[in-house]
């Protein structure tokens, strides 16, 4: 799995898709109305904010998905004395999918992450070129610029990784993740550097579960485990943007079991960096 992506998704379809693109375009004719009401062009707007013309036009057409500090600016600019801004926050969400947007939001809060994931690298982990090509290959196809708003959003997630306090983060990684080249080997090339450089933080640690093992706790499949900064444990699964976000105890202490076990079978964390480095020197 992905959260909320890590099945490598995180691509919207359907309702969420609708509810997504009307929200956008909503904000897009307020932000429209209060340029015109400044006696602003599209043009003069972009200048102010330092963006370019095109951006404003597809803000306000609902095709992209500003960010917060396009709002703020734009907001400031054209004089909405807080309308923007206060749409800031669903704005934000419109850039997942509406299955994953409160695993976002805990995953922002979280003390504590610990993921299994067998089929592409996690989300927090995915380094630009390597999630432009998971997004790339999604089927059904996504348009080019569903694709940069899907990327930038992953991006964004990253934000954890650095945040402080650091929480404290575990990945276990199936070997077949990091063999297969999604993207080509110059993405793959680029994606083992920024495992390594991710992997020797003090509040990260990456271990490969090898495919040679002959005993497998995790196939049930992929699973992601959250300790929120209010101590609240869950779990996440997540599987075709079909989506679960499991709080009961007995169920999440379920997980927790089977990802103790995980990690005891997987390489340490110093043997799959080591691991990892010697792919990247294979490619």
């Amino acid at each position: 799995m992905e959260p909320g992506e890590d099945s490598g998704a995180g691509v919207e379809g359907g309702a969420g898709a609708d509810s997504n693109g009307e929200f956008l375009r909503c904000f897009g004719r307020q932000m429209k109305l209060l340029r015109e009401a400044a006696g602003l062009t599209q043009a003069q707007l972009g200048e102010r904010v330092g963006y370019g013309e095109a951006l404003i036009a597809a803000v306000e057409q609902g095709r992209r998905i500003p960010r917060p500090e396009l709002v703020d600016a734009v907001d400031r600019e054209v004089g909405g004395r807080g309308l923007l801004v206060a749409m800031k926050g669903e704005v934000a969400k419109a850039r997942y999918p509406s299955f994953f947007r409160e695993f976002a939001a805990l995953e922002a809060d979280a003390a504590e992450l610990h993921a299994y994931d067998a089929h592409v690298v996690n989300g927090l982990l995915q380094c630009e070129e390597y999630a432009r090509a998971v997004f790339s290959m999604w089927r059904p196809l996504l348009d080019a610029e569903t694709i940069e708003q899907r990327v930038s959003a992953r991006l964004d997630r990253h934000k954890l990784l650095v945040r402080r306090p650091k929480p404290l983060l575990s990945f276990v990684i199936e070997e077949t993740v990091l063999r297969r080249p999604l993207g080509g080997a110059e993405a793959m090339r680029a994606q083992l550097e920024h495992l390594l450089l991710v992997g020797h933080e003090r509040n990260v640690e990456l271990q490969v579960m090898p495919t040679g093992r002959d005993e497998h706790a995790g196939v049930a499949g992929p699973f992601t485990l959250i300790l929120t900064r209010q101590q609240r444990r869950m779990a996440y699964t997540e599987v075709q943007s079909n989506s679960a976000l499991h709080t009961a105890p007995a169920k999440v202490q379920g997980f927790e079991s089977t990802y103790g076990v995980l990690r005891a079978q997987a390489m340490t964390p110093r043997e799959s960096l080591a691991w990892i480095e010697k792919l990247l020197g294979e490619l």
